[in-house]
């Protein structure tokens, strides 16, 4: 049935749609700033002039950063425990999301509520260093891995998804001789989809950017994932453009092409990260189907 539009209604739309594309500019705008400085004139960009395309376009920021000693490594280091913690986290969270909604599940209600209310409290930052020191998981690929295997914010939205599908599907498979991890695997979790691509996108974009573990618990630099040195030569840089300029030789001479420190914490930022803002447009519509559906039960 059609609905009758009215002045009223149509006022309501125009103004609705022209705030959300207002805040969607608002938001974007400074991502999209930083990366046409970085491709524009470095000399340009340290003016602080307000630029909507590259101006002087090159690409000499990125090929310079990337060359910088440990960034292959850390590289690696980064996308590797964002795929093997992203891997874990789904699946320690969703098949324990999934034991929550077995009724016959052993002190249910105690270990539920006892994982939900690790969201509220915590031991704080000195008991985690001593937690983790003690577990031997200092210097180790497994301190990015492990701590995260269960999120109880992840185990919420999983157990409501799960809990809005048919039993039925559940019970017929019992009939049919399948046991707890063959349902689990076989019915749930190709029906899970949309909660399962939702909780990836936060979690990949949590292991990405999580930088706590390497400042705290990591001094093997093998470990050091792409944040942490990122962050560094953040830090540093001032030091690092004369570094590179001193690197890079006659190929820098140019005006276009000399490295400021403006133009080294911009590049170092977006080099950070597009690699999540590439991935995000491919997930968007699991994303958005997983947090509708996860949410329609208490």
């Amino acid at each position: 049935m059609k609905q009758k539009v009215t002045i009223g209604n149509l006022s309501f739309s125009v103004i609705n749609s022209s705030i959300f594309i207002l805040f969607a500019i608002i938001c974007i705008f400074p991502l999209y700033y930083i990366f046409v400085l970085t491709l524009s004139n470095n000399q340009w960009a340290a003016s602080g002039a307000l630029v909507l395309y590259p101006k002087g376009f090159h690409i000499e920021n990125y090929v310079q950063v990337l060359k910088l000693n440990g960034i292959g490594m850390a590289l690696g280091v980064s996308a590797l425990k964002t795929v093997v913690g992203t891997a874990f986290t789904l699946a320690g969270s969703s098949f324990l999301a999934y034991l929550f909604t077995k009724p016959n599940m052993f002190m249910k209600k105690f270990l539920y509520r006892f994982v939900i209310v690790t969201m509220y409290f915590n031991a704080g930052l000195i008991p985690w260093y001593i937690n983790m020191k003690n577990l031997h998981l200092m210097n180790t690929f497994a301190v990015y891995i492990i701590p995260y295997i269960v999120a109880p914010f992840y185990v919420i939205l999983i157990k409501t998804f799960i809990e809005s599908i048919p039993k039925a599907l559940e019970e017929s498979a019992q009939i049919d001789g399948a046991g707890v991890f063959r349902i689990f695997w076989s019915i749930l979790v190709p029906l899970s989809k949309p909660i399962l691509a939702t909780v990836a996108v936060f979690e990949c974009v949590n292991q990405w950017n999580n930088l706590r573990d390497n400042l705290f618990l990591i001094t093997d630099s093998r470990l050091n994932t792409l944040q942490f040195v990122l962050y560094k030569f953040m830090s540093e840089a001032d030091a690092l453009a004369r570094k590179i300029m001193v690197d890079g030789g006659a190929s820098l001479s140019a005006s276009s092409f000399k490295l400021t420190p403006t133009a080294v914490s911009m590049t170092i930022a977006m080099v950070v990260i597009l690699p999540i803002v590439c991935i995000y447009p491919f997930m968007q519509r699991y994303f958005t189907k997983g947090i509708m559906l996860g949410a329609v039960k208490g």
